[in-house]
């Protein structure tokens, strides 16, 4: 049935390949600098020594997060996401080698950014955080956050639109930073991220966008 409805000629808000394809985060980062975006150092991988190598060559904080989307379920517990973590340097030990971390240098933030883009259109939002931990993971917290709708810089809105080209995506829910001097930096692209509770406090119209894509209004 997967088959069959896979290669139905309609408009997708994405297709499943499409989906699979695009939701690689280690393959975002590759995408996203070809497309001009600013991305953070990172490091992908379980040596500890080439770890601490690349750590001492950013020379600051960083951060840890998971590879993919993921919760964490406890004994009689619901499930949780697994949020970013801030690490240092001196905190990498040889328990780094059991799997593959995904590391990051720390972005100094002004504030976050949610964009979610539905076909041409785009919303950016600024995610204000009042508490330790929405400052380092905002999902970590949300009775700490404040959303403000912005403009999106020129070169980051045409960096998102050759994004979205070489996936072939329709939606992406962007996350992004904004450093102190102003400057937009990629974290990641959720092609199924959650888009309701930025229209809840926005009154954006994201719904509308979606209803007029399915439709085929992609302009």
């Amino acid at each position: 049935m997967v088959q069959v409805l896979s290669s139905l000629p309609v408009v997708w808000m994405h297709h499943p390949d499409v989906y699979r394809a695009s939701a690689h985060k280690p393959g975002q980062l590759a995408a996203a600098t070809q497309a001009g975006l600013r991305v953070p150092a990172s490091f992908l991988g379980n040596s500890l020594t080439h770890a601490r190598r690349w750590a001492a060559g950013v020379g600051g904080s960083l951060v840890c997060k998971p590879i993919a989307a993921a919760s964490l379920t406890l004994p009689d517990a619901p499930p949780t996401m697994l949020p970013t973590r801030r690490v240092e340097p001196a905190e990498l030990d040889e328990s780094f080698e059991l799997t593959a971390h995904y590391l990051q240098e720390w972005v100094p933030k002004r504030h976050e950014i949610r964009l979610t883009v539905v076909g041409q259109h785009m919303f950016p939002v600024a995610i204000h955080a009042s508490s330790t931990k929405a400052k380092v993971d905002w999902r970590s917290d949300y009775d700490a956050l404040e959303y403000e709708p912005v403009a999106i810089p020129d070169d980051v809105a045409a960096g998102v639109r050759h994004f979205m080209a070489a996936y072939k995506l329709n939606y992406g829910a962007f996350d992004f930073a904004v450093r102190p001097d102003g400057q937009w930096v990629f974290f990641e692209c959720n092609p199924a991220g959650q888009w309701q509770f930025i229209a809840k406090a926005t009154n954006l119209p994201i719904a509308e966008a979606h209803a007029s894509l399915l439709q085929g209004a992609v302009s």
